[in-house]
């Protein structure tokens, strides 16, 4: 299996011209920005369904719409970067995300709160651009197995910042606050990229196969939303449901035959049909679905909840749960990036999923012991086996397992994936909640259903990671 290796095109900076380490800074930057509209927002989830007068499903909506929308704009993005400019688009991304945060904090009702977030979903390639954009730097197996630890561990959150930022102005000054928090890094970080960053493009890529694009988002869109209906359950309308499946397959049949005769398409499918592919985006899901909504969504709530759970405030909530996994993420993201290179993506990818379902496990006995300790622990644990070990490597694998004439074909698809299944991981591990959800509110056996769904999928996403290829050319031979 080849690396993917972006070309530049000519006149472009060699790496011998770039400081690798400001180049790394206005990165950081974005992902910091990025990682705020995920992570930020999570303490603050219930002062918004309070002062919107919401309920916590409306909400999980808006969650999910922000996911969705960042899931389709990173079909196409990290491949516009290719054709027209990667810091042109991710200066781009960022000032929407701006816009997004701003339509976000002015919100009076749900549905403008709604708009916003599908705004800010804009951004969803972030990660994955600044990947590639330090790929183009870094060429060394081992060095850029670390920085993009580095780069990667921010997504698993900024050393709990973030957390404990959007707990405290939520408990404080009201929810519009963290957005307009979010709006203030957004700028700063769409500056420095735009005044640190070289231009890079990939020298292959010459137009954008625009039909394509708009089958494809049309065709995931379309399954997207059935998926969070069919998460409503018995509220759920099964015929629109039914008509948006029909719809997805016709137009991804469609998508399928406009490849085929393009000349310059948005993805091959003989790209489509390589296991490096299928089996690094089925994993990636099914990782995302297993975990994300557990830290994210159902600890949070968990500790914030006074009848069946340790009635914490927002902020306080942060500090146990949101801001332990973020750190120990943090800590461990470049140390995994180095392990991978050196001992294999596969082998790390498992060890961090194995961690990962295996702390979950662990969590259910916190639900029901409501020890404070013992969460502390569990929120440390899955820090460093999800955040620190599986999401660092799944995004190194969308780096470099995808083909070399098309290097944002993979990280594209892989981030899609991984908004995909935080989408889907608050859709249906809430639906599996709901479900559960007991008589007696002081009972904890709603959020423990969720937990064993989670746990459930993540033993799924690592039965699935064995079927990923060995990404010869980014490790380091023996």
């Amino acid at each position: 299996m080849s690396v993917s290796t972006n070309s530049r095109p000519t006149g472009a900076a060699d790496g011998s011209r770039v400081r690798v380490g400001v180049l790394l800074t206005a990165l950081l930057a974005a992902c910091f920005a990025f990682q705020l509209n995920a992570s930020m927002l999570s303490p603050a989830l219930k002062s918004i369904q309070d002062t919107l007068g919401a309920d916590s499903a409306e909400i999980g909506l808006t969650q999910t719409a922000f996911f969705t929308s960042a899931a389709l704009f990173s079909l196409f993005l990290p491949r516009l970067g290719d054709v027209i400019g990667r810091r042109r688009v991710l200066t781009g991304m960022l000032a929407l995300m701006v816009l997004g945060c701003v339509v976000a904090a002015l919100a009076t009702s749900v549905p403008m709160l709604f708009v916003g977030r599908v705004i800010q979903g804009v951004s969803g390639p972030v990660v994955p651009l600044c990947l590639i954009m330090l790929r183009v730097e870094v060429k060394e197996p081992k060095r850029y197995g670390t920085l993009l630890g580095v780069i990667t561990a921010v997504n698993g959150g900024i050393a709990g910042v973030d957390s404990l930022a959007g707990g405290y102005l939520a408990d404080n000054h009201g929810f519009a606050s963290v957005f307009w928090a979010m709006a203030a890094v957004a700028a700063v970080a769409a500056v420095l990229v735009a005044t640190l960053t070289p231009e890079s493009t990939a020298g292959a890529a010459s137009r954008m196969d625009w039909p394509g694009v708009a089958l494809l988002v049309v065709s995931v869109g379309s399954l997207l939303i059935a998926l969070n209906e069919a998460g409503k359950l018995a509220a759920a309308n099964w015929p629109l449901i039914a008509g948006l499946v029909v719809l997805a397959a016709a137009a991804f049949a469609l998508f399928w035959r406009t490849e085929n005769r393009s000349g310059h398409p948005l993805v091959a499918t003989r790209h489509l049909k390589r296991r490096a592919t299928w089996a690094t985006l089925l994993t990636t899901v099914l990782t995302m679905t297993g975990v994300f909504a557990v830290m994210n969504g159902l600890i949070p709530a968990f500790a914030q909840d006074a009848e069946a759970g340790l009635g914490m405030s927002a902020q306080q909530a942060a500090w146990w749960t949101l801001t332990p996994y973020a750190l120990a993420g943090l800590a461990m993201g470049p140390l995994a990036g180095r392990l991978a290179a050196t001992f294999g993506y596969g082998r790390i990818l498992r060890l961090g999923l194995a961690g990962s379902a295996a702390t979950v496990v662990l969590m259910l006995w916190t639900v029901h012991s409501q020890s404070h300790a013992l969460m502390l622990v569990t929120s440390l644990l899955v820090g460093v086996a999800y955040a620190g070990v599986a999401n660092i490597v799944l995004n190194g694998l969308g780096i470099v397992l995808s083909p070399a004439e098309n290097p944002g074909f993979l990280p594209g698809l892989n981030a899609g994936a991984f908004n995909l299944g935080a989408g889907l991981s608050f859709a249906l591990l809430y639906a599996v909640q709901t479900a559960a959800l007991p008589t007696d509110p002081a009972s904890p056996a709603g959020y423990a259903a969720g937990m064993i769904a989670g746990v459930v999928i993540l033993a799924a996403a690592f039965a699935a990671s064995f079927l990923i290829p060995k990404p010869v050319a980014a490790e380091a031979q023996s």
